[in-house]
């Protein structure tokens, strides 16, 4: 069976199941829709071997598990922002278009630290956003200076280079 025919038949078989779960998590029909549509193009881009999978329907749990965080960590990043400029006057809001693109940069941002691993991300957050020297993040997060310096330079090659990312 080519891959074209495992992914038609993964969708025929398990769209249905795995709509009704989604609507049961998200409590709408139209968000499991779009959720189910999205985790369907994200088998697509995996190119996880579909013909072969023992369990698919674990495997589109998991994607969509995935799918759902993604959405509702877009969504807190939009209302944050959102909230960081509501207090602007007028003259100063950013327009529709400015918004737009901040948005799609934070979204960018956001996906890019979300491969980070908790600690290199908050030392990072912390030294570029709140401007913390190293030995207060050495503090905050209970390791020595040594090892936030390391966390440093992990997050800047991770970010500039995509070292350590899949």
């Amino acid at each position: 069976m080519s891959d074209h025919q495992a992914l038609a038949h993964l969708y025929v078989q398990h769209h249905g199941w795995l709509r009704g779960w989604l609507r049961r998590r998200v409590g709408n029909s139209a968000d499991a829709a779009d959720f189910a549509h999205d985790t369907y193009i994200r088998v697509m881009e995996s190119r996880t071997a579909v013909a072969s999978m023992a369990e698919p329907r674990a495997f589109l749990t998991t994607v969509a598990k995935r799918v759902v965080a993604n959405h509702l960590r877009h969504r807190a990043v939009e209302q944050a922002y959102l909230a960081s400029i509501a207090h602007l006057p007028e003259p100063l809001a950013p327009s529709p278009e400015e918004r737009a693109l901040v948005l799609e940069t934070l979204m960018e941002l956001d996906a890019l630290l979300d491969g980070l691993p908790p600690k290199v991300r908050s030392a990072f957050l912390w030294a570029q956003l709140d401007g913390l020297p190293y030995a207060e993040i050495a503090q905050r997060l209970g390791v020595s200076l040594s090892s936030v310096k390391q966390y440093m330079a992990r997050a800047l090659r991770h970010c500039c280079f995509g070292e350590g990312r899949p």
